[in-house]
């Protein structure tokens, strides 16, 4: 009597004898390879697409925009960089034209500096921009500021400041570029927001009110401009190595200055913005680049709210008894 051992043996000996003597292997070496062509073209693809584009870029000073700066140049884009501190992107301009890239042929930067909280600078700022190369190929909303603080303690002043700089000031800048997009019928507007623009978490309020409305927005803006063959693309990031915790405003409006746990172990800024690349490169519509649980979060809030709500005001209960210790 053959023996079980025996008998998984045997089967397993025909079961390569099968896969080996039949077009099995082949079959499967040829959807290898195949795959392996699709992912070489539609890398080539992505190169011509951004090679020689002119690429606006807001908060190009630091975190990702910075990163993001790099990676472009590097790809043998037009960049104009975009922020606040003109000192800071000239450094930054400095060390891209410094820097040996023989891969592709890269461009000189320019700088356009200006506020986008203050809605009387976008449009000189916009008007400065086109001027640069007398169009725009792909505009990158990046610049933004974070907030830390309680509803009840929050003045609407905050609130206000937060939305002017991450909602108002790049749909202002946005509005103003696309003209000329539309009359090319060619363009790419591009929205980093946050994985907060998905869900909302305790004394977030402001950041999370203004992420939301940028996905809401931009998701807007995408079906509209389908007709003028114009891309949207919608990038929601977790947390990120940056000082954008540093940087965040409180409920009063001074600065928070402390460098979060979860920030301080976000992804590095250069893989994200290799990550932005290759979104921006593909034309992806709407992308979550977080890790495993945040993304899981967004599907709970959908399929099983009152799960996530709970979740959230424990989060919340924890945080007020660690402010309070």
């Amino acid at each position: 009597m053959v023996s079980a051992a025996t008998r998984k043996s045997l089967l397993k000996v025909r079961v390569m004898d099968f896969i080996t003597s039949t077009a099995i292997l082949p079959l499967l070496f040829g959807c290898v390879g195949i795959f392996s062509l699709f992912k070489l073209l539609q890398h080539m693809r992505m190169k011509a697409y951004l090679r020689n584009a002119v690429v606006i870029i807001t908060g190009a000073t630091s975190g990702l925009g910075r990163e993001c700066a790099r990676v472009f140049f590097a790809a043998g884009a037009k960049l104009v960089l975009c922020g606040r501190n003109r000192e800071a992107l000239e450094e930054l301009a400095r060390e891209l034209a410094a820097s040996r890239v023989t891969e592709v042929q890269t461009h000189k930067p320019y700088i356009v500096t200006f506020d986008l909280a203050d809605p009387g600078a976008i449009v000189a700022a916009t008007a400065e921009i086109l001027q640069c190369f007398g169009y725009v190929d792909v505009l990158i909303n990046n610049a933004g500021i974070s907030y830390r603080g309680a509803i009840i303690d929050t003045t609407t002043d905050v609130d206000k400041r937060v939305m002017e700089t991450n909602y108002f000031g790049p749909v202002a800048l946005t509005k103003a570029i696309l003209p000329s997009m539309i009359k090319r019928r060619h363009g790419h507007i591009v929205a980093i927001s946050s994985i907060q623009g998905k869900i909302s978490i305790p004394f977030r309020s402001a950041y999370a009110a203004s992420k939301h409305a940028t996905q809401a927005f931009f998701d807007c803006l995408r079906a509209e401009m389908e007709q003028y063959e114009i891309e949207v693309t919608v990038i929601s990031p977790g947390y990120i190595h940056t000082n954008l915790s540093l940087n965040a405003i409180t409920a009063d409006g001074s600065k928070y200055g402390v460098m979060d746990r979860t920030t301080a172990q976000g992804r590095r800024p250069m893989d994200v913005a290799r990550d932005v690349l290759a979104i921006v490169g593909k034309k992806k519509k709407d992308v979550i680049l977080a890790d495993l649980l945040p993304s899981l979060a967004i599907y709970l809030r959908t399929l099983a709210p009152g799960l996530f709500f709970s979740l959230m005001a424990s989060r919340a209960r924890k945080e007020q008894k660690s402010k309070n210790s």
